[in-house]
């Protein structure tokens, strides 16, 4: 191979990396305006169809649950009192055509004294590229509430980091 396909091919490599990233950032970002609109539907799309939805509160695999979960009284109570869930910026490690994400996101709530953050989570994602594109295989979400298993969930993320623990 040439220093020219050799480059190209280093090029579209890393151009391909770039794609990935952004479009399971996209998918990722979608979830709260989605989620927070009652698109129920686009909501279950964005995992495969078996997907599981892991949070403390509830467990959901597959479309019909997400998109249960969307249409639930409780969830369409949090959207007609004013809810925004706002996700930060994914970290993610790809392998091919699976890939790891972990991010940030907070449940805030309108309140009578004003919005409040209900919930703060630690979210790990496992995605997989498929016909349609990266869709969510698992998410699983733990509140950050001092318990171990969050941070451990973060840093699961990260097989090389060491974690700290207080003695």
């Amino acid at each position: 191979m040439s220093d020219v396909e050799q480059r190209l091919a280093a090029m579209e490599a890393r151009l391909r990396r770039l794609e990935d990233e952004q479009a399971i950032t996209r998918l990722i970002l979608s979830y709260a305006p989605l989620v927070d609109s009652g698109c129920d539907r686009q909501v279950a799309e964005l995992w495969e169809e078996d997907g599981v939805y892991d949070v403390d509160e509830i467990y959901m695999q597959g479309h019909d649950q997400l998109s249960g979960m969307v249409r639930s009284r409780n969830h369409q109570n949090w959207i007609s009192g004013g809810c925004a869930h706002f996700a930060g910026p994914p970290h993610i490690t790809l392998d091919g055509d699976e890939a790891t994400a972990v991010c940030y996101t907070l449940m805030i709530v309108n309140t009578p004294d004003g919005f409040t953050v209900r919930r703060a989570t630690a979210n790990h994602w496992r995605l997989r590229r498929g016909p349609a594109g990266w869709k969510a295989v698992n998410r699983t979400n733990r509140v950050l509430d001092g318990r171990q298993e969050s941070p451990d969930l973060l840093a699961s993320h990260f097989p090389e980091a060491v974690r700290h623990r207080p003695a």
